[in-house]
């Protein structure tokens, strides 16, 4: 029986941030361009501002307020994206979906439930959908990264393991072997 190797911390990371860097792009081309697509960073905002008020604290306003959520909507989601690095390499592609449609059911349904309102412009479905595919997007770009790394690892072990064979064979003497 072989162990297979996992991705590290320092990858699982990458590809976490990757997968977040996928829902925000998506989410912030798509609301330039159609009327009823999610507004996440709305959401983000008022959900980061009602934080900060029963931390009592004033929340900061305007453009201060969406970078604030920028930041945090990153952050956050590339730490929970990294879950997708953790357990058998095998089923990162299961995880990766598993986890991106968990993460944009919740953002589709769960913001007027948690207080925070629907999201403007909402057209029902259609904006959950695209919610939840944004989301979806994330885990399968953090899949396929992490699935990348661990060919390139395993590209890279096979061919150490391979120059360690040559130099072995290089090193015997084919008259010892008669």
């Amino acid at each position: 029986m072989t162990l297979r190797k996992g991705p590290g911390t320092g990858q699982r990371l990458l590809a976490g941030v990757l997968g977040a860097v996928t829902v925000t792009l998506l989410n912030e081309s798509a609301r330039r361009f159609l009327p009823y697509a999610p507004r996440i960073e709305v959401i983000g905002e008022r959900g980061l501002a009602k934080v900060i008020r029963a931390m009592g604290a004033d929340p900061p306003q305007g453009k201060a307020l969406y970078w604030s959520t920028l930041a945090a909507d990153l952050f956050s989601n590339a730490l929970y994206y990294s879950l997708i690095g953790l357990g058998d390499p095998e089923h990162v592609g299961r995880r990766g979906v598993s986890l991106g449609m968990t993460a944009g059911f919740g953002a589709a349904v769960l913001p007027p439930r948690l207080g925070l309102g629907h999201q403007p412009g909402e057209r029902w479905p259609v904006t959950q959908v695209l919610t939840a595919t944004w989301y979806l997007a994330g885990g399968l770009t953090t899949a396929f990264v992490l699935r990348e790394m661990q060919r390139r690892s395993a590209r890279q072990d096979h061919a150490q393991s391979q120059q360690g064979l040559d130099a072995i064979q290089e090193s015997v003497d084919p008259g010892t072997l008669q």
